[in-house]
């Protein structure tokens, strides 16, 4: 049988994909650097920007779910090499690469983000993320492999200690103040990272048809930043205690935290309403988003399994 390869396992939404797949009952190997083991699935540690080795872990793939994602400070180096590996990878191998990719190329807009929206990034990760989604949609209209994308916004869930899952969950698991990175009161949306596997699945195994383009993964109903932070703590048994992150604090992470520089030039998005329309989605395939309350207590519990994530602080109290 063929398998579904599934690059950047350790990651959240590498996770999400194996543990979507092994729960189809397909056979998946999960390719990390280090070969972490992940339930159900066969374990293959590669360097995802090595051409040759990539070849070698997709050999028999239907599937390659590109779900690398380099620490920030090696983006410029790592992900453009890993893209054209595994580009070469699956074509050489006759399997679809589906690609796991974000909003950060829209810029700031002041519309619900559709997948014909303007293509305006306004940061360099932005830039970037534009260019790699243009070199895969590219490969595929040459005829050198067969691709698609699955684009989420900001996530959070299990697996994932962004600023909308550390910053909110761990705060709120402890009882301590939590910090939105932006204005508490505009709508946004988010991808919980579990949806977003099943949605990278759907589109591995749909027909022809829905290759060659940008499909935005499944949402939630808009909420604001406020709501968000309250549901969170009234999960956790807490009365709700938030602020925001100010630029003040953002300066002193900066000084400190390379991922903190790194981050910085993107909370432009939590300053204006953060929406994305799923609807051509929803108009084709069956996964649905999750109740935001729903994942609220699955997140949770993934951070009480574990009390040392509720220990770090992604900001100061």
């Amino acid at each position: 049988m063929s398998t579904h390869v599934v690059v950047g396992a350790s990651g959240g939404i590498g996770r999400a994909v194996c543990g979507e797949l092994v729960r189809r009952g397909l056979p998946v190997r999960a390719v990390t650097r280090s070969g972490t083991p992940v339930d159900g699935a066969e374990a293959l540690a590669a360097d995802a920007t090595d051409a040759v080795a990539m070849r070698a872990a997709c050999r028999d793939a239907v599937a390659v779910y590109h779900c690398v994602n380099p620490p920030f400070a090696s983006w410029r180096a790592a992900f453009p090499a890993a893209t054209r590996a595994l580009l070469a990878a699956a074509g050489a191998a006759g399997a679809r690469l589906v690609f796991a990719d974000d909003t950060w190329m829209y810029g700031r807009v002041d519309a619900p983000m559709r997948e014909d929206t303007p293509v305006a990034p306004v940061s360099e990760k932005g830039v970037l993320r534009a260019w790699l989604a243009e070199m895969v949609l590219a490969a595929h209209a040459r005829g050198e492999v067969e691709t698609v994308i699955g684009r989420a916004p900001e996530l959070w869930g299990p697996g994932v200690e962004s600023l909308l899952a550390g910053g909110i969950f761990a705060a709120a698991a402890a009882g301590r103040t939590a910090r939105w990175p932006g204005d508490l009161d505009l709508p946004v949306t988010a991808g919980y990272t579990p949806d977003v596997g099943a949605a990278l699945v759907e589109l591995a195994l749909a027909p022809a048809s829905v290759t060659g383009r940008v499909w935005h993964t499944p949402v939630p109903s808009p909420i604001t930043g406020r709501d968000f932070v309250e549901r969170v703590f009234r999960a956790a048994g807490h009365a709700a205690r938030v602020g925001r992150i100010t630029p003040a604090m953002v300066a002193a992470l900066r000084l400190v935290s390379p991922v903190a520089r790194e981050g910085a030039e993107l909370l432009y998005q939590f300053e204006q309403p953060f929406l994305v329309d799923d609807s051509a989605f929803r108009s084709v395939f069956a996964t649905r988003a999750t109740d935001w309350d729903d994942g609220i207590a699955a997140t949770l519990r993934w951070y009480r399994a574990d009390p040392d994530r509720t220990r770090r602080r992604l900001v100061p109290a």
